[in-house]
């Protein structure tokens, strides 16, 4: 992330700022820029049960990372499951735009999207241009989310933060028949019983949520993964890169990018 010493002077009063507010149905997340499109402040939180709450408590905490006050903000635009909840926002855009806006923002040519979510996961593809020529979602099923790892935790009794390490040190990966969650768990805990390492469970945890999105969509030549379960998990890149044969992009702060793409817009949209 840019310094926020490194970019224009905030007091200069003249000197545009804009945020981007991405709530979404298990995390919120909230970025501020400046006129050059740079990252001076962002904040995740849980969305919880009062979204208007949580996005004030992000804006407040971007803008004290930032060093400016909300009054510098000249434009808002929310995204996600709850921007209409956003009580700062001008105006909200869908949360497959954002996220393409964001990611085309880093990688300006054409691309596949990855992005999973909390509760659901997305798969964007662009054209050369930064237009969307296709996206699927899947909101139906947990599997393949973080709420599929989230159930699984507490199954294998480890922190949902000590996973991505387990995964790593798996020698043996144990391949799960079902993609489905409560006939996952049902699998672990009969792998659990057969005496197969944590470590290995895991792997094949991770191996069952990347299945599920290659189900989803084919992917193009550049592949690029964003959201909170790849910022938190990266192993999930590297193996999906083994099993794409080709590597896969990820962007410099992966869990803002619907965020980025919505301040994006609202610096776009009130230039113009």
């Amino acid at each position: 992330m840019d310094n926020p010493t490194n970019s224009m002077n905030p007091k200069n009063h003249t000197t545009p700022y804009f945020a981007g507010a991405d709530v979404g149905a298990s995390r919120t997340k909230v970025v501020v820029i400046d006129g050059d499109s740079r990252i001076l402040g962002h904040c995740v939180a849980k969305s919880g049960t009062d979204f208007t709450a949580t996005a004030d408590e992000c804006l407040n905490a971007s803008l004290k990372m930032a060093g400016i006050e909300k009054e510098r903000i000249r434009r808002t635009i929310s995204t996600g499951y709850g921007r209409k909840n956003v009580s700062y926002a001008q105006d909200h855009r869908t949360e497959i735009s954002c996220h393409g806006k964001g990611c085309f923002h880093y990688f300006p040519f054409a691309i596949t999207i990855i992005d999973i979510g909390g509760q659901d996961n997305k798969i964007i593809k662009l054209s050369d241009d930064g237009k969307r020529t296709s996206f699927k979602m899947n909101r139906k099923c947990a599997a393949g989310t973080g709420a599929f790892l989230e159930e699984m935790s507490p199954r294998l009794d480890i922190p949902l933060e000590e996973m991505n390490g387990l995964a790593e040190a798996s020698t043996d990966m144990v391949r799960l028949g079902s993609f489905c969650t409560v006939f996952s768990a049902t699998e672990v805990l009969e792998n659990i019983r057969r005496g197969k390492r944590v470590e290995d469970i895991v792997k094949g945890l991770f191996f069952s949520v990347i299945s599920r999105i290659r189900e989803m969509d084919a992917f193009t030549e550049k592949v690029v993964m964003t959201g909170g379960v790849v910022a938190h998990n990266p192993y999930l890149v590297e193996m999906t890169q083994e099993l794409i044969n080709r590597p896969v992009l990820v962007p410099e702060l992966p869990q803002f990018t619907g965020a980025l793409g919505a301040a994006l817009y609202a610096k776009e949209t009130y230039e113009n």
